[in-house]
Formats: C-alpha cells, structure tokens, sequence
C-alpha cells in the first residue's frame, strides 16, 4: 500500500518557487493600490479650478505641496524594486532542471512510441552489449534498461506503467517542503528559533497591540472617545449653548491637547506669542478657572481660532499651529452634533433631564460655517467673495442699492452692479463675478406621507411621518441686463414655494368653486325651463277658459245671439277636448321620453360606476408601481457607495480642500426643539432625494413645522421652508376582522355536507355487504 514521505528541499529549487509566488502576491496588488495616479491629471484638475479658486489658501497649499512632495517618487522606486526582484525570480524559476519528470521507457530504450515488440528485444539487446556491468558499462544505467525493457515486455509491469506511471506499482507519495534544508538543520537551529520567538512572540504582539490601543481610543468618525465625552458633559450641563460658550467647548477637545495627539504642539514660543495675540483679540474670557477651559492647550486652541475668525495675522511659529486646529474644527463641530441629536432621543424617550435647544445645535452649524470661511457671525456674507474688503460694504450698504446677501447681489442690474462695484478693477470685477457664479442654489421640493399605510396621505396621531425631501443645486448664475438673472429666479421661487400648502388650498378652493358654478348653472337652466313649461301651460289654459266669457255677457240680446252663443260653446267644447285630448297625447309623450331618459340615465350610471372602478384600479396600479419604484430606490441606495466629492467650496482662509455638503432637518421653531434628526447630505452633485422620519404628535390638531437646509461651508445662503401638518384622530383597532367572522349558515352547510358524506359513506357500504 502507498504511503507519503516529507522531505526538505535540499537542491533549493522548491524554495524559489515559494518565494517568487509569495513575492507575486505582495506586488501586483500594491502595485494596483499603491502606485502614484497620473499626476497630470491632478495638475489638470487644479488648472482648471484656477480661475475661481486661485486666491483661496488650500489651493495655493496644494500647488506648493504637488511641487515639493517626494512620496510620490518613493512609492515609484520601492514598487520598481519589488517588479525587479520578481522578475529575477521568475527568470530563476524558468532555468532551473525538472527533478520529477514522467518515467516512459521508449526513452529510456532510444525508441519510437509504438514500436514492435521484435524492435523492442533488438534494441534491448543493443544496448545490454554496450550497458552491461560485464562489458564495462554503467550498472544504473544498465538497470535502468532492464526495468524498461520488463515494462514493455512483462505484462503485469506493462498495466503497472500505464495505471500508475511506474513499472513496480504505486509507489509512496512524495512531497517536497519548499523550505531549504538549512533551516531545519542541527547547526542552525538555535538561530532559527530565536527568529521565529523574535518574529511570533515580540514583533507580532507589539504590532497588533499597538493598532488594538490606538483604534480604541477613536470612534467610527475618527474622534477621540475622550473628546465625544467631553461634549456630551458639556451639552448635558449646558442645553442652551451660545456662541461663546461653544468656542471654549470646541477648543477644549482632546485633539489640541499634546498628550492625546501627536499631531499637537506646544512650543516654547507660546508663552509670549500667545498673549500678545490675547492682547490683540481683546475680551476672551482668559481668567476662568474652569476645568479645561484654563489649560494651555485649550487656550491656545481658542486663540487660533478667534484670531482665524477675525482675519489676522499670525506669527510663523504659530501659522502651522493655526492650520491644524482649523482643519480639525469641522469634524469636532459635527460630532458635536452627534452628540446633541443622541441628547435629544434620549431626553424624548426616557426623560428626565432637558434636551440640547435648537439653538445650540443650530449654532454648532453655524460655527462651521464661519471657520470654513474665516468670518464671525456678525460680518457680511458679501466677505466671502474675492477683494472685498469693510471699507467696500458702505458702497453696497448705501441707500441707493441696500445689498446685504449674495442673493442681493446677484439680483441687480449689470449696469447697476458694475456702478455700485467701481472701486473693483475689470479684472477684478470679472473674477468676483466668476466667484459668484459658482456659488450653489438649491431648490427643495417637499413630499409629505405616511409610507406602508392606505391612505398614504392622512397622518393620524402617533403614525411615522416621512417627508421627502428633493434637492437640486445649480449654480448662482451671473446674467446680463438683457436676460434673466437667477435672483429673478430666487424671487419667484420665494413667492411660489414660500407657503405650499395655502396655495394648494386655494387651488383646490377656486377648482372647487369653478366647478359648483358650473354645476348651479346646469340645474338653473334645468329648473328654468320646468318653470317655462309650467307657466305655457297655465296661459293656454287661462286662455282657453276666458274664450266663453264674452259669450255670457251676450246672451241677453236674444235667442239669435242665444244660439250662436250655444253653436260657439258646442265648437269652444268640441276644441277644448281636442286641446285636453291633445295635450294627453304630449303628456304621454313626455312620460315616454321621461321613461327612455330614466333608462339612459342608469346606462350612464353603470358607465360611469364602470368608469369609476377602472379609474380606481389604474390609481391603485399606479400606486403600488410607485411604491415599488420606492423600494427599488432605497435598495440601490442601501447598495451603492456613493462619492462624497461633490462640489470644491470657495474659502479664501481655509487650508485644506473642502467639499460642498448640507445639513437638512426639521425643527419646531416655536417650542425650539428639533423634530428629526438633521440628516448630512455628503453626495449632492445635481440631485438627491433625502428621506426624513419622524413620529407624528400624540395629539390631533393642525401643526407648524419648518423643514431648514443649511450649508457647512457658506454663510447666507440657508433656506427655510414650512410645512404644515395636520394631524387626524387614529383609527380604531378592529378585534374582528370581518374576513374572521364565519357565518352560521356556513357551519351548518359544513355539518350538513359532512353529515351527507357519512350517510353516503354507510349505504355504500351496506351495499357492498
């Protein structure tokens, strides 16, 4: 029986098989993953953003850094190295002699495949008298030919060779370890088993160790557990936040603190650099000695970002310093967010402590904005635009064009904005305009429902309210005098979407409206014409009956006047049953017709009961394809990974690429409390359908709500919309459904049957007997 032998490679050519195969396995996907992408397609990218962003901080950081980085070339050079030693290997590979190689004794005996037996023992008699020991030949090689010559000769050798490869039968499995033989030789082997304790029981665990306590001490979104915790202290102690107080909590993170982050410095230079810049700011609020407000990371952190906010100057020591805290801000500020939201469900399900207020959250999202683009919130948003300047507002402030917002701007004349802007050069003007031009503007379109419900659009207390929400950007296109601007646009998109619901309220009121005139001017006509029938009716009978009253007043003339009295009552009679007999026949005319426009009328009722049910079942058609085209969007949504490279944000003091994403939410205003958790739209290109949920009130009655768009990387350019929710009583629960309830009849008509079959069941087998 076959068994297996375990032998090291000891010629070595096993183990360059193993090593150019392991080092395949390490090049070609770094090489897809890690080689450099075209740098001029980069360079292209940022040519082409020049014109709009050539002024802004990033860029010029960018530039500078694309020119002086050698990654790069490293990341080219160690991948050209790895392609290197692999193709040296392979080349090895490919010279190295075959060891195991297929037994055929044709070979072994010089002969062609096929070849006779008489040309077999020819041959084989050849080479005995040249290969024999006896002869002076080589006794392997002479054995050699003896086995092939019993395998083409032998029978039982001849099925051996052909089953098994081997004229002796199967023989033991052999299999090679492709480790040299040194490795497991006596001599080395207290050097291989420090490598291997060195590699398996230092090296290993140092490595994993350090990964596991680094990836532990941040959350999904890459900030520090300790500073999620600091704002969840802070925004619990403090519901109503305002703007100061969450300067001092967003500059008290962990990240600005040496000690948690490497990334964070404290030079020896801080000590004096930091209060002249103090100094300079002006009332900072340095003297409070709460905990970690007065540390010195703290606030040095809240220096650089007030001295970031008002646009000054700092020193070299502390501008790298300053880039740091700035680049960091807006993902501690959406954290903060985080934090409010999960405050808020937890004080709305479980209670017991108040909620962060809207106006904490809303000025988390505010603060983002104005670190993105370098301004406080009492600055004008027209300092986001190129070379303007303070001294430059008074000429938009003035009486004569009282520009505030973009929006305002956008909006002039060309004639009057290029008047109002004089102090700006051609080019200048030319580049504000080109600025301004790729500034978005959204439009939201609001779907109100009740998703998995019949009547999808009746909220009932306590039902899950989705509200869909459809946005669309373009761009805040400049036009001339002789075309429309986009702020004409904004204007009638203000007066149409302002309030929705009143103007499909009144649609439906003057449709309604339209509709009961024409219905009252339909029964009018009908009522009018009875009414002239009537009144015909009454004047030829009022007529008829007058005709015989002059002919009373004649009879006391005589027998003459008499008689032609009484022939022209017989001919007045003999006209009036004509008349009655006449008007008889139009009676069952009418009857007639009465009766034929009474049938007309139900076949017009069936028609349009038939017309109704058909329109009922392509309504229903209708709605279950839309809901499933809904279904299929949120699968696709689920499945696909979008890119959040949406749009570059214009900010002239912001040092790394931003891009352009939204916060949507909706919000009670009155009671300032949000009403679903802000969503943050991270893939808006041209188009994007959002998704908000959120339970309706516990209690019936109509409700004002306000759905807000707002921007983290632009000032002014926030939208508001409202929306009204009315709120019905639910419907009662039915403790029999009626597709339950079983009629007695039916159990009876069951017994019966099953009765019947018995007795059917017994005659047949009396029958049978």
């Amino acid at each position: 029986m076959a068994g297996q032998q375990f032998q090291y490679d000891d010629s070595g050519n096993t183990f360059f098989y193993f090593l150019t195969s392991f080092v395949g396995l390490i090049v070609i996907p770094a090489t897809y993953y890690l080689w450099p992408r075209d740098q001029n397609a980069e360079q292209l990218r940022l040519k082409s953003l020049r014109r709009v962003h050539g002024r802004c901080l990033w860029y010029r950081l960018r530039l500078m850094k694309s020119q002086q980085s050698i990654v790069p070339t490293l990341k080219k050079a160690a991948l050209l190295f790895g392609w290197a030693v692999f193709l040296l290997l392979a080349y090895k590979v490919s010279k190295l002699d075959r060891e195991y190689q297929e037994y055929n004794p044709y070979e072994v005996l010089n002969l062609d495949p096929g070849a006779s037996l008489s040309e077999i023992k020819k041959q084989y008699r050849v080479l005995s008298l040249k290969f024999h020991p006896d002869k002076g030949g080589d006794q392997d090689t002479f054995m050699r030919i003896a086995k092939a010559y019993n395998a083409l000769t032998n029978e039982q050798s001849r099925q051996n060779w052909e089953m098994y490869g081997n004229p002796d039968g199967p023989g033991a499995t052999s299999f090679g370890i492709a480790l040299p033989a040194w490795i497991v030789d006596q001599k080395n082997s207290m050097l291989v088993l420090l490598v291997y304790g060195l590699a398996f029981m230092v090296i290993l665990p140092v490595v994993v160790g350090t990964w596991w306590y680094r990836s532990i001490r941040y959350s999904g979104d890459q900030i520090l557990i300790n500073t999620t915790q600091l704002f969840m202290h802070f925004m619990y102690k403090t519901p109503n936040m305002n703007m100061k107080r969450l300067g001092m909590v967003l500059t008290a993170a962990f990240e600005f603190d040496p000690r948690s982050n490497k990334e964070a410095t404290i030079r020896p230079t801080d000590n004096i650099v930091v209060p002249q810049l103090i100094r300079e700011l002006g009332n900072i609020n340095v003297k409070k000695k709460e905990p970690p407000f007065c540390y010195p990371y703290s606030l040095k952190a809240r220096v650089l970002v007030l001295a970031h906010l008002a646009r000054m100057d700092v020193s070299e020591e502390l501008e790298e310093d300053q880039r740091f805290v700035v680049r960091k801000s807006p993902a501690l500020l959406q954290e903060m967010i985080n934090v409010g939201c999960q405050l808020t469900m937890m004080a709305n399900s479980r209670g017991g402590f108040h909620a962060p207020r809207l106006g904490t959250i809303e000025n988390c999202m505010r603060l983002t904005q104005m670190i993105v683009q370098g301004l406080q919130e009492s600055k004008s948003p027209l300092l986001q635009l190129p070379h303007f300047e303070e001294e430059h507002l008074r000429y938009c402030n003035s009486k004569k064009y009282k520009v505030r917002s973009l929006q305002d701007l956008v909006s002039m004349k060309d004639s009057d904005r290029r008047s109002m802007l004089r102090f700006l050069g051609e080019e200048k003007y030319e580049e504000v305009m080109a600025v301004l031009g790729s500034f978005p503007h959204l439009t939201m379109d609001i779907k109100l429902q009740v998703l998995d419900d019949e009547d999808s659009n009746n909220i009932t207390a306590g039902s899950i309210v989705t509200v869909t929400v459809t946005l669309t950007r373009k761009r805040m296109a400049v036009r001339t005098d002789t075309e429309v601007t986009s702020a004409d646009m904004f204007e009638k998109e203000q007066d149409t979407t302002q309030c929705p619901g009143e103007e499909a309220a009144a649609a439906t009121e003057e449709t309604q409206a339209d509709s009961s005139k024409a219905k009252t001017k339909v029964w009018q006509n009908k009522s009018k014409g009875a009414k002239k029938t009537a009144k015909s009716k009454k004047k030829k009978l009022t007529k008829k009956k007058a005709t015989p009253a002059p002919a009373k007043s004649k009879q006391a003339n005589g027998n003459v006047a008499g008689n032609e009295v009484a022939a022209a009552a017989s001919t007045a009679a003999a006209k009036e049953e004509e008349d009655d007999a006449s008007d008889k026949g139009s009676e069952s005319d009418e009857g007639e017709v009465n009766k034929d426009s009474a049938s007309e009328r139900d076949d017009d009722s069936d028609k349009q009961s038939d017309t109704e049910v058909d329109e009922m079942a392509g309504d229903d058609e209708e709605e279950w394809e839309a809901l499933q085209q809904s279904i299929q969007r949120r699968e696709r949504a689920l499945l696909e990974t979008k890119s959040k490279v949406t749009h570059p944000v214009y900010s002239l003091y912001f040092p790394e690429e931003k891009q352009e994403w939204w916060w949507l939410y909706i919000a009670d205003r009155r009671d300032q409390t949000l009403v679903s958790v802000p969503y943050h739209v991270c893939t808006l290109k041209d188009t994007e359908e959002v998704e908000l949920k959120f339970p309706a009130p516990s209690k019936t009655g109509n409700y004002q709500y306000s759905v807000i768009l707002r921007s983290d990387s632009f000032m002014g350019l926030d939208q508001i919309k409202p929306l009204k929710l009315e709120v019905h009583e639910a419907k009662a629960m039915l403790d029999n459904h009626p597709q339950w309830d079983i009629p007695d009849t039916e159990e009876e008509d069951e017994e019966q049957e099953d009765s019947d079959g018995i007795e059917e069941s017994e005659e047949d087998d009396e029958d049978n007997d």
